[in-house]
């Protein structure tokens, strides 16, 4: 297993883990959903990229961005560390491990 699809499948289960938090704690059923469909996005992605899907590769870039963006709105106004900023921390090093794979083809 390499380095980005690694990242990849860590910041996978941590979303699926992050939903349920989100649902136990909160009762969050969107937590629960967003959660589950991208953390199990993540994991097919961090498969594929094993296999040299670019596909998969672009997929999870979106993935992040998006993620890191959402969860960049709640921290500059909760500075909350768990879920926003270790959120914000796993969509850079997605966006970084898995955007020098591609940069290297």
């Amino acid at each position: 297993m390499d380095l980005a699809s690694m990242v990849v499948t860590f910041y996978g289960v941590f979303n699926l883990v992050g939903g349920v938090i989100g649902y136990i704690k909160a009762k969050s059923k969107a937590s629960l959903i967003a959660g589950s469909v991208a953390g199990i996005a993540l994991l097919i992605c961090a498969r594929r990229i094993e296999m040299g899907s670019m596909i998969a590769s672009f997929t999870s870039l979106g993935i992040a961005l998006l993620l890191g963006i959402r969860f960049l709105g709640t921290w500059l106004k909760t500075r909350r560390v768990m879920p926003d900023l270790l959120m914000i921390l796993f969509s850079l090093a997605t966006l970084v491990f898995v955007g020098l794979k591609v940069m290297r083809g």
